[in-house]
């Protein structure tokens, strides 16, 4: 996204820039954001969000079952989650726009937002909600198994895999602390990683290292995925030797990393060391007055759809408090 985008000179669909001030906008949907349009507009401060005309719902779009969402005893698809919390934000006055913001001006009394066909709005109050997205292996058939036996979050989906042979990939803290994890579920875990030392901290490589179900392949990355509609089995490449092997797994998961969806903030919220909006303490404010973060734009360590949605609820009372105040 463009910190540079132009502001429009004549009204779009949307309707002029003096019809299109909001009490509160929220840029980005998922759980925090949805959760932050319900409780908003159960406050009757009218939200809009702009929930994006590609990632609309986030993450668990392309989730298929979860489990570990509280209220649902047999789980529920991600899709249909996402469906329900927008159907709740709707039900009580959310306005929920599928239209992408091309550039932000946060400073100021009025939020500036500025969308990708040049439509202006303006906002008391902003909440980002744009989350994170999971690095990727880029491999062709990455994508076409997710949530068939491929997956980037081991307390989601470990649960599908008892008693199955899994591999993980990567060698920081991240990818042990998934591999550990799947030890309770999976017959055997094997870890892939490129080079032939890790970059985890020392207790996690002996807790590793030293487990019974874990095994190593040093110096080697995962270059192809197959099945036809799961996961059946990787195609591993030795980065030093050039040779190949099959390694027969039902589930492949990817820990090498995510990346929060600054772009539109950067130079404008201050960020933290992993590249996160820096918030106040369990609060959801920014540096702006005004301007508030939730959901895992703002979470580097827990990436789960309920702390995601407890986040959006912190968001909607910061804003409304924010409002009261003024």
């Amino acid at each position: 996204m463009n910190l540079s985008g132009k502001e429009a000179e004549t009204p779009h669909q949307s309707g002029s820039e003096e019809n299109n001030v909001h009490d509160v906008a929220i840029i980005g949907s998922g759980p925090a954001g949805y959760t932050a349009a319900v409780y908003t507009a159960r406050a009757n401060l009218k939200p809009v969000v702009f929930a994006s005309s590609v990632a609309a719902g986030g993450d668990l779009m392309t989730t298929t079952e979860v489990e570990n969402y509280p209220g649902f005893i047999e789980g529920i698809q991600g899709p249909e989650l996402m469906a329900n919390m927008q159907q709740q934000a709707e039900r009580f006055g959310a306005d929920i726009r599928y239209e992408d913001v091309e550039s932000v001006n946060l400073t100021g009394d009025l939020k500036k937002i500025v969308l990708q066909d040049g439509t202006v709005h303006h906002a008391k109050t902003v909440i980002i909600s744009t989350g994170s997205e999971y690095r990727k292996l880029g491999l062709d058939d990455e994508s076409r198994l997710s949530g068939h036996g491929v997956s980037w979050c081991a307390t989601c989906d470990g649960f599908f895999f008892k008693e199955k042979p899994i591999a993980v990939v990567g060698g920081g803290d991240s990818a042990l602390e998934e591999a550990l994890f799947l030890t309770n579920f999976a017959s055997n875990v094997t870890i892939i990683h490129r080079r032939d030392t890790l970059r985890a901290s020392e207790i996690m490589q002996d807790r590793a290292l030293n487990h019974p179900k874990i095994t190593f392949v040093w110096d080697s990355a995962v270059v192809g995925i197959e099945g036809e509609n799961k996961t059946e089995a990787l195609q591993v490449e030795n980065l030093k030797s050039g040779l190949s092997q099959r390694l027969e797994v039902d589930g492949l998961f990817v820990a090498i990393g995510s990346d929060p969806r600054t772009d539109l903030v950067k130079g404008q919220l201050d960020l933290t060391a992993e590249g996160t909006i820096a918030v106040q303490g369990r609060s959801s404010k920014t540096n702006l007055p005004g301007v508030f973060a939730a959901g895992d734009v703002i979470d580097p360590t827990y990436r789960q759809a309920i702390t995601a949605a407890g986040s959006g609820c912190v968001a909607a009372i910061d804003a409304q408090h924010y409002l009261e105040s003024l």
